[in-house]
């Protein structure tokens, strides 16, 4: 069994770059939402590392900023945090 790959006529691959929010703002989506206390957080960037939906920004001076435009809610961010700073709170709408 062979199978043939025939390459697209424009002669451009049909590759696609994913974009942060291509399906919209999805943060309505969330029943909780990561909140951070800043004087607890020791920039170790661990929930930057792990955010699956890549939303959390660490800086050095000011700490820790979630775009919360698209943010879920999962909460992956307060299970690694090593020192609890980010807690998971209802979301109010």
């Amino acid at each position: 069994m062979s199978i043939r790959v025939t390459p697209p006529k424009t002669g451009q691959p049909p590759l696609t770059r994913p974009n942060i929010g291509v399906a919209g703002k999805t943060g309505f989506w969330r029943t909780t939402k990561p909140i951070v206390d800043q004087s607890k957080c020791t920039r170790c960037y661990q929930c930057e590392i792990f955010c699956p939906v890549n939303v959390i920004r660490v800086e050095p001076e000011t700490g820790v900023k979630i775009d919360y435009d698209y943010c879920k809610g999962c909460g992956v961010c307060a299970d690694v945090c090593p020192v609890n700073a980010i807690s998971m709170v209802e979301e109010v709408k």
